[in-house]
């Protein structure tokens, strides 16, 4: 397929970034990457046609692939549009997602069980979430009422946010106990669920007009350059490359 042949972008939607704690979505045209790796498993899916995945001596050519973390790989899209959608490391939506793959190729997991829906690009905040439960369900638990609790101190205060230990002692658990609970019911570790949320925050100040070293300081961040490569190290590019593009930066509720 020729540049020419893709069908334009909506420019009221794409590219565009939707970002949640443990997880992200990417709709718009192919990111052109050098080879690169992330931190997080990534499912990719081709809007207009097949994508090519290479790693190594490893190549698949797929509408769906699901990449590992700290797996070196190039993605092509032959000139069209993407939808990715990045899950954390320690997610419990990981394996069901992999089950949803119809076969193994090498590292990677191919063909997606609902690929005919998920190559369509979302418009908007609802139709976003439907795409990565569609594409990574959760498992279905209520969460303890004492691990919600810890959630909501973490996040309202990305920058300060008490230590684990702290946070087991105010909910009367033993600080391997509430580690342990955290991530069975939240689909991550602490320390992970940590890190979304301060890049989480860092995007709604930069989105909101914030410069990106205020940005940093505000989020819990050490410096620009530590948001940068926790950013990097996360999705594989830097903000700076994405946000070049004229990405609009989406953080539902």
């Amino acid at each position: 397929m020729t540049a020419a042949e893709v069908p334009a972008l909506p420019q009221t939607c794409y590219p565009a970034v939707w970002l949640w704690p443990g997880r992200a979505l990417y709709a718009g045209p192919g990111l052109n990457l050098e080879p690169h790796s992330g931190s997080v498993w990534c499912l990719a899916v081709g809007v207009d046609g097949d994508v090519t995945v290479t790693a190594g001596g490893a190549q698949v050519v797929a509408r769906s692939v699901l990449v590992p973390p700290r797996l070196t790989h190039h993605l092509d899209t032959h000139g069209g549009r993407l939808v990715s959608g990045y899950f954390d490391a320690s997610s419990n939506r990981v394996s069901v997602c992999r089950m949803k793959c119809r076969s193994v190729q090498g590292p990677f997991a191919v063909c997606h069980v609902n690929d005919a829906v998920l190559k369509q690009l979302p418009e908007d905040d609802i139709a976003a979430s439907r795409w990565l439960d569609l594409a990574a369900p959760a498992s279905p638990n209520r969460v303890d009422p004492r691990i919600a609790e810890a959630v909501a101190q973490v996040t309202a205060d990305p920058a300060g946010a008490p230590s684990s230990r702290q946070l087991a002692a105010d909910v009367g658990l033993s600080e391997s106990r509430f580690l342990h609970l955290f991530q069975d019911q939240v689909g991550t570790t602490l320390r992970r669920y940590r890190l979304w949320i301060r890049l989480i925050a860092a995007g709604i100040a930069i989105r909101d007009g914030m410069n990106l070293t205020d940005a940093a300081a505000n989020a819990g961040f050490a410096s620009p350059s530590h948001l940068a490569d926790r950013f990097k190290c996360t999705f594989g590019l830097t903000a700076t490359q994405l946000l070049s593009q004229g990405t609009l930066l989406h953080i539902p509720n």
